[in-house]
């Protein structure tokens, strides 16, 4: 093979990432980052719980996250919390004590019709972190994911 064969065959190539790369990217950025309740909390710290460097950086960012979804407080509601294990009851009805400390609160973009607590779910928005009070319903939460939609997996 002579260098301009090889030559060719590698502008053949350049030419082909360049036209895959930005489908690529695009397909990496629909898909978003995956998070799971391990990665929630980086240490205990003298406050309590710290939210983990991974938390920190995907904090803005489309990312999904798998678990059960508990209880929902009304069969209408636009928000449901996101647990690691499947809760029987619901956690809206019981003291504080009762919760988890690794819940995230999910916030739909438009309202779906609830799953059974023992369905595993993917959830995929936007991740939120830091406390905020719902102005609606005087939940505190300190993680969520905005703009969310789920599917069972």
């Amino acid at each position: 093979m002579d260098i301009f064969s090889s030559l060719h065959l590698s502008r053949r190539r350049l030419i082909g990432a360049a036209i895959a790369f930005p489908f690529a990217a695009c397909a990496a950025r629909a898909a978003g980052a995956s998070l799971s309740f391990d990665e929630l909390y980086g240490k205990f710290g003298v406050l309590g719980l710290e939210f983990s460097d991974k938390v920190k950086r995907l904090a803005g960012q489309e990312i999904s996250m798998k678990g059960f979804m508990a209880p929902p407080l009304k069969a209408e509601a636009q928000f449901f919390v996101l647990t690691e294990v499947p809760m029987s009851l619901c956690p809206f009805c019981s003291s504080d004590a009762d919760w988890p400390d690794n819940i995230v609160v999910v916030y739909l973009s438009e309202k779906q019709t609830f799953v059974q607590p023992r369905q595993t779910i993917e959830v995929r928005g936007t991740l939120e972190y830091g406390s905020w009070t719902d102005p609606a319903t005087g939940f505190v939460s300190l993680l969520r994911i905005r703009q969310a939609e789920y599917f069972a997996v």
